[in-house]
């Protein structure tokens, strides 16, 4: 059996983020598959584009890096991860320690930010420990990652949407 070794990553993307975002999206840590793309939500199982497709009418599954970002940006929506740098074995977000945050409060100085969504339990989880003067605008929603088999992208997307409801553009 072939065991993964657990390795120190640093997540270098930039956040994704403007003026007039009202919304912030916050993943735990990209996975091999991002981090080898270079862009969030990158492993063709996670189905964070596919949700995002469904609920704002527009074909994320098919947009390049920047297409994404723009788009996302048109609708007030900011993206960006909890976790700077970490010790992880592969994309299992279950191995994560040694956190470093990423500097969340940044984002929320520069933009009318409303509502925190964050997508999965441990990216609840880290943002709670590190962000917990912000929880109470925080919300946190099923993750969109392939290791979520009990959801389905149907239950995703109506969870999703009714979380974005409110503040979509």
């Amino acid at each position: 059996m072939n065991k993964r070794q657990t390795e120190r990553v640093v997540n270098d993307f930039p956040p994704i983020y403007n003026a007039k975002c009202r919304v912030l999206i916050l993943g735990s840590m990209p996975s091999e598959a991002s981090r080898a793309a270079n862009f969030y939500y990158m492993n063709p199982r996670n189905r964070f584009w596919s949700v995002m497709s469904e609920i704002l009418g527009e074909d994320y599954v098919s947009m390049t890096s920047n297409e994404k970002a723009t788009a996302l940006l048109s609708h007030g929506i900011a993206l960006y991860d909890v976790v700077h740098t970490c010790a992880i074995k592969g994309s299992d977000d279950a191995s994560i320690t040694e956190v470093q945050p990423t500097d969340i409060p940044a984002i929320l100085r520069s933009a009318p930010i409303q509502k925190i969504l964050l997508n999965g339990q441990k990216a609840a989880g880290i943002f709670g420990l590190y962000f917990q003067e912000e929880t109470p605008r925080a919300e946190t929603l099923p993750s969109t990652s392939p290791a979520n088999a009990k959801c389905s992208l149907s239950d995703l997307v109506k969870v999703w949407r009714e979380a974005l409801r409110a503040i979509l553009i």
